[in-house]
């Protein structure tokens, strides 16, 4: 049996200042994006938080940030970590579907 990858909606790849907050235990990692969809990102770094972990993040990018509530759904040393959005404002969804819009419209070569 072929395994098969479903998604929700298309990654893209997108570098960006991240901010994440342990929830419980108010511990804080600055990193890097290297993936971004409308559900998550993928999260470059060496520090990492347990998978399950809820978090606040905060994406930055053109002087615009995006706050929102994650949980870690993999972490790993080789990998990074990966969050999937739990919660966010509709003004905080509006700037995130702008980024993937220009990134949509934006020819790789430019990016």
């Amino acid at each position: 049996m072929e395994y098969e990858s479903v998604r929700r909606a298309p990654r893209y790849p997108l570098v960006l200042d991240i901010e994440m907050t342990d929830i419980q235990l108010e511990i804080q990692i600055r990193a890097r994006t290297k993936m971004l969809s409308m559900f998550g990102c993928a999260v470059d770094t060496l520090e990492l938080f347990p998978k399950g972990t809820n978090v606040r993040i905060k994406l930055s990018h053109q002087s615009a940030e995006v706050k929102a509530l994650a949980r870690v759904v993999y972490s790993s040393p080789d990998l990074g970590m990966g969050v999937v959005f739990t919660s966010f404002e509709r003004q905080d969804e509006r700037i995130l579907e702008c980024w993937i819009a220009e990134l949509v419209v934006t020819p790789i070569w430019e990016q």
